[in-house]
């Protein structure tokens, strides 16, 4: 099993591959129309149909906690996660995906992603930048973000997971989509992703 550390460098290396870097160093986004803010999960389908990105969907009783997601464990393959949205000192914003019993310790967080002193962002300002309710954190919300305020940030301990499941904007769905297709669709809405060893859970 390879470290997160490990795992790290990969990512770089796949991401700098599939995306060039540009004169500024900037990864240059998928060419793809975003659809009006906020998304509803028809049209986030729609736009992961138009990237040719495959992907299959769950309907559920609403979820609000990692406990209550775990009822689903043994029908939906792949990996769970959860998802922090959070706010440094200086107000950058940063959304933090992992899996869902993974540790983290924000005091040191701020090292590992090269931010000021973290804190989590408010319900309003959640809601603002990623159209998206409390319960319903996804990567998927990054759809919204079109003035990319957020910097998603991908747990590598994650990323070792061939197939990774997330709310597609609403806590009454879950919705399994490829790792390399997480980091496609990521990509295509104009934010580049952080794969950061930010856990310290090992890789089953």
């Amino acid at each position: 099993m390879r470290s997160p550390q490990i795992q790290h460098e990969l990512w770089k290396r796949c991401i700098s591959r599939h995306y060039p870097l540009g004169s500024a160093g900037s990864v240059h986004p998928l060419p793809a129309i975003l659809p009006a803010m906020p998304a509803t999960p028809d049209t986030l389908f729609a736009y992961l149909d138009r990237l040719g990105i495959r992907h299959s969907s769950v309907s559920h009783p609403p979820l609000f906690t990692v406990d209550e997601s775990q009822s689903l464990r043994g029908q939906i393959a792949g990996g769970h996660n959860k998802n922090l949205f959070l706010k440094d000192r200086f107000g950058a914003l940063y959304l933090v995906v992992l899996l869902e019993d993974a540790r983290i310790n924000l005091k040191t967080l701020p090292e590992i992603i090269g931010s000021g002193r973290i804190s989590f962002g408010s319900a309003d300002l959640l809601r603002e930048v990623l159209g998206v309710e409390p319960g319903s954190v996804t990567p998927f919300a990054l759809i919204n973000d079109t003035d990319r305020r957020v910097t998603p940030v991908l747990d590598a301990t994650m990323m070792q997971h061939d197939i990774l499941n997330y709310h597609p904007l609403v806590n009454t769905m879950t919705t399994s989509i490829a790792r390399d297709d997480l980091l496609r669709f990521i990509q295509s809405t104009g934010h580049t992703p952080l794969i950061r060893p930010v856990s310290d859970r090992p890789a089953d």
